[in-house]
C-alpha cells in the first residue's frame, strides 16, 4: 500500500488494495477507518456474526482474511465510531450491492470477464477532428423487459436491443446516466453510495463488462456519467463513516448541497485518491471510453456560487485527476457539465487550464430552446441569439447537448418546447435539429428526442415507442436517421470544429426574414448549411457562394419522405451562376448542400 500516495492524493488504483480481493485462501478485507474505535466484518461467510478485523499499516486501516468467504457472498463492515455509534457499513471499495432496499456488498471477481475488443482500443480517439454523435440514455426506462417484475433488461441483454438501433440511427457513442449503485430510483443515479459497483438493477460487474465489449465490437464507444461531487446521506454508505466526517467535510454550511448531499472534502489526500481512483477503475476495468463529469461548478466555486469563489483545493483536485487519467488512458474522452464562465474548462493542464477534452455548451441550448420557444413573429428581434454562439465558440471546445435536463421537471420535451401547435412544431423541430448538426460542436442527444417524444422523461416509464405509428413521429425519426447519417458521413460537419478555418457565416444579418446561411469545411469537403426559421416561404432570396458552381443537396427538411410538402430528386445537382444561389425556401426549413 503506497500510504504517502494515498494521503498526498497521487494515487489512482487505491481499489486494488482497499475493499475486499479474494484469493486462493478466501478472502482479504481492508477498508480505511482512522478514527474507529472497532470495526468488525459480517456476511453470508460467518452467518452474520463478527469476525474482528486489526488495524495495520500506519494503524488507520483495518484489515481481516476469511478463508470461507467466496465469490457472490454479501457482506458489511459493522464499525464501531468515534461518535459512539454502531453503524453496518457497505464497502466504499466494493465492486459489487445488493438490490434497493437492502444495501451489503457482494464479493466480485473483477478478472474473470475476459474482453475482445483490442482493436476499438487500439484504434479510439478523443474525437476531436472526428465526429462524436452521443445518444444519452437511461438503463432502466429506454425499453421495459417483459419477462422482468422491474421491467428491466440486464447489461447483456441491453446490447442485444440497443446496439441495432444505435446503428440504425447513427450513433457512435452512447452516454449512460450514473450507474454507481444508487438507493432511490428517483434520484436518477446522482445520489450515490456504491461509487465502485455498477448497480444491481441491471446485472453483475461481468454482465456490464459485456455490454460495453459488445458495443465496442460494433465500433460504438461508451461514456458515463460520473459524479464526483457529492454522495448520499444514507448511514449505511460514506457519511461518517467511521464516526467522523471522513469523506465529507465537518462543517455544514459548505457539507451539504442544495440536493440534500453530502460533498465531498476535496481538500483531503485520501478523498482525492478515492474518487480519482474510481474514475480509473470505471476505465480500466470496464474499457469505459470516457467520462462526462456531473457538476463540475461545484468544483469551481463553493457551492456553485461564483459569489463565494473559487475552491482552489477543488480546482486542483480536478486538475490532478484528469492529468492523471490522461497519462493512463490518453485516448479517453473527459466532458465537464459546466453552467460557468471560468475560462479554460478544455485548455490542457500545462497551459493553465482544467484539462477536459470538451464542455457542454449550456449557452447553446439555452439561447437556441428559446428562440424556438419564440413566436415566429417575433423572431427577429432574436435574431442574433443564434449567431451569438460563435462569438464564444471557441474560447472552448463545446459540445452542444439536449439532455435529459431538458425533458424533466415541468421544461417539456425538446418537441414541446417548439411554438404553435402540435403539426406546426415537427417543422421547426427538424430545423432546430439540422442547425445543431450543421453548428461546430459535438453533439449529444437523450433518449426519445429522436422520436419527437411529447411525454416527459419518467425514469419508471419506457419511451413511447408506439407513438411512430403516427405519421409525424414516423417521418421525424427518419429524418433524425438521415441527419445522422450525414453527420458521420462528411468530415467538413466534424473535423475542424475547434479551428476558425472550420467555419464561414455566409449569411448572419438578415434579421427580418429570420434567414442564416454558414459554410462548414474541412481539407477537401465544403458544406452549405441554409435555415429559415420564419413561418414564411422565402422566394426572393439571394445566396452568394464564393468560388461555387454547382452544389448538391445533402438533405431537405422539407422534403415529403420526412413529412414536408416538397420532393427532390436523389443527386440532383444545380448549377449556381456567377456564384449567386437563388433557392426558395419553405417556412421552417433547413437545407445542407455540398460544392461539387
Amino acid at each position: 500500500m503506497d500510504l504517502y500516495g494515498f494521503y498526498t492524493g497521487k494515487m489512482f488504483n487505491a481499489y486494488e488494495q482497499l475493499g475486499c480481493h479474494i484469493s486462493d485462501s478466501g478472502a482479504r478485507f481492508l477498508t480505511f477507518a482512522p478514527n474507529a474505535q472497532k470495526i468488525s466484518v459480517i456476511g453470508d461467510f460467518n452467518e452474520w456474526q463478527e469476525t474482528p478485523m486489526q488495524k495495520v499499516y500506519d494503524g488507520n486501516f483495518w484489515e481481516v482474511e476469511i478463508s470461507t468467504a467466496s465469490i457472490g457472498m454479501r457482506y458489511k463492515y459493522r464499525i464501531y465510531g468515534a461518535d459512539g455509534r454502531c453503524i453496518d457499513h457497505c464497502d466504499p471499495y466494493g465492486y459489487g450491492m445488493e438490490l434497493r432496499p437492502d444495501n451489503a456488498s457482494v464479493i466480485r471477481d473483477m478478472k474473470a470477464y475476459e474482453f475482445n475488443d483490442k482493436k476499438w482500443l487500439q484504434k479510439r480517439t478523443n474525437c476531436k477532428n472526428k465526429p462524436l454523435n452521443i445518444y444519452e440514455l437511461h438503463f432502466g426506462s429506454w425499453k421495459n423487459n417483459p419477462d422482468d417484475e422491474n421491467g428491466w433488461y440486464n447489461y447483456s441483454q441491453l446490447a442485444d436491443i440497443l446496439i441495432p438501433y444505435l446503428i440504425e440511427y447513427g450513433y457512435n457513442y452512447i452516454e449512460i446516466m450514473p450507474i454507481c449503485e444508487y438507493p432511490c430510483d428517483a434520484s436518477w443515479g446522482y445520489q450515490v453510495t456504491g461509487f465502485y459497483s455498477p448497480t444491481s438493477r441491471y446485472g453483475t460487474c461481468d454482465d456490464l463488462k459485456n455490454f460495453i465489449d459488445k458495443c465496442h465490437q460494433n465500433n460504438i464507444g461508451v461514456i458515463l456519467d460520473f459524479v464526483p461531487v457529492h454522495f448520499a446521506v444514507d448511514d449505511y454508505a460514506l457519511a461518517n463513516y467511521d464516526g467522523s466526517a471522513l469523506y465529507e467535510y465537518p462543517h455544514n454550511d459548505v457539507g451539504y448541497n442544495e440536493w440534500g448531499s453530502c460533498n465531498f472534502n476535496h481538500s483531503r489526500g485520501e478523498v482525492q485518491s478515492f474518487l480519482q481512483s474510481c474514475a480509473n477503475y470505471w476505465i480500466s476495468e470496464y474499457h469505459f471510453d470516457g467520462l462526462r463529469m456531473d457538476a463540475i461548478s461545484r468544483l469551481i466555486y463553493w457551492q456553485g456560487e461564483e459569489d463565494r469563489g473559487v475552491n482552489q483545493n477543488t480546482l486542483e483536485f480536478i486538475k490532478r485527476m484528469n492529468g492523471g487519467l490522461k497519462v493512463i488512458h490518453p485516448s479517453i474522452i473527459l466532458a465537464a457539465e459546466d453552467s460557468t464562465a471560468y475560462p479554460n474548462i478544455t485548455k490542457s493542464i500545462e497551459k493553465g487550464g482544467l484539462g477536459f477534452d470538451y464542455k457542454w455548451d449550456m449557452g447553446f441550448m439555452n439561447d437556441t430552446l428559446s428562440y424556438f420557444q419564440t413566436d415566429p413573429y417575433f423572431r427577429g428581434q432574436d435574431y442574433h441569439k443564434l449567431t451569438f454562439s460563435m462569438m464564444y465558440f471557441y474560447n472552448e471546445n463545446y459540445l452542444l447537448p439536449f439532455s435529459h435536463d431538458e425533458t424533466v421537471h415541468g421544461k417539456a420535451t425538446i418537441i414541446q418546447k417548439m411554438n404553435g401547435q402540435y403539426d406546426v412544431k415537427f417543422p421547426q423541430a427538424k430545423a432546430l435539429y439540422m442547425y445543431m448538426y450543421a453548428h461546430p460542436g459535438k453533439k449529444l442527444n437523450f433518449m426519445g428526442n429522436e422520436i419527437a417524444q411529447f411525454r416527459e422523461w419518467d425514469e419508471t416509464r419506457e419511451q413511447d415507442w408506439d407513438i411512430l405509428k403516427y405519421p409525424n413521429h414516423d417521418s421525424f425519426h427518419e429524418f433524425i436517421k438521415a441527419l445522422n447519417k450525414i453527420y458521420l458521413k462528411y468530415p467538413a460537419l466534424s473535423k475542424y470544429d475547434y479551428d476558425h478555418k472550420g467555419f464561414e457565416w455566409i449569411e448572419c444579418h438578415l434579421e427580418s426574414k429570420c434567414v442564416y446561411a454558414f459554410e462548414r469545411k474541412s481539407d477537401k469537403q465544403r458544406i452549405i448549411a441554409l435555415f429559415n426559421f420564419s413561418g414564411i416561404e422565402q422566394t426572393d432570396f439571394t445566396l452568394y457562394l464564393k468560388d461555387c458552381s454547382k452544389i448538391k443537396l445533402l438533405i431537405a427538411s422539407d422534403d415529403e419522405k420526412y413529412g414536408g410538402n416538397k420532393r427532390y430528386k436523389r443527386n440532383e445537382t444545380t448549377l449556381v451562376e456567377n456564384n449567386i444561389f437563388e433557392p426558395t425556401i419553405s417556412a421552417f426549413s433547413a437545407y445542407l448542400y455540398i460544392i461539387m
